[in-house]
């Protein structure tokens, strides 16, 4: 299996594992009264594996990025603290007409 097809696998199945000691932490301290709904309502354990998917997506995503993110490598050093010279360019614009007392030309 490539490495990095093993890398992916290995950060997906930690991101599932803390969405579900996360979703077992808010059914356990009951917040916003979610182990009520889950026990009370017929269909309560629809909406805590929705819970626990969608977390454990996100928990994945995020477990990978971190993973892939920290395998950069560094370059070479940013180079000096000196500022960047300035060097001067040679822009070329076209000629304005003058009127008689030295503004610009109204057209009509």
């Amino acid at each position: 299996m490539p490495a990095l097809v093993r890398l992916y696998i290995v950060n997906v199945l930690i991101g599932f594992a803390l969405s579900a000691v996360f979703t077992g932490l808010l059914l356990w301290l009951d917040v916003a009264g979610l182990w009520h709904l889950a026990t009370a309502v017929k269909g309560g354990w629809i909406g805590v594996l929705m819970l626990f998917v969608s977390n454990g997506i996100v928990f994945a995503g995020v477990q990978f990025a971190i993973r892939i993110m920290s395998m950069a490598e560094d370059g070479p050093g940013g180079g000096t603290r000196r500022p960047i010279g300035r060097v001067p360019a040679l822009v070329r614009a076209a000629a304005r007409r003058h009127g008689k007392d030295g503004g610009p030309v109204s057209r009509p």
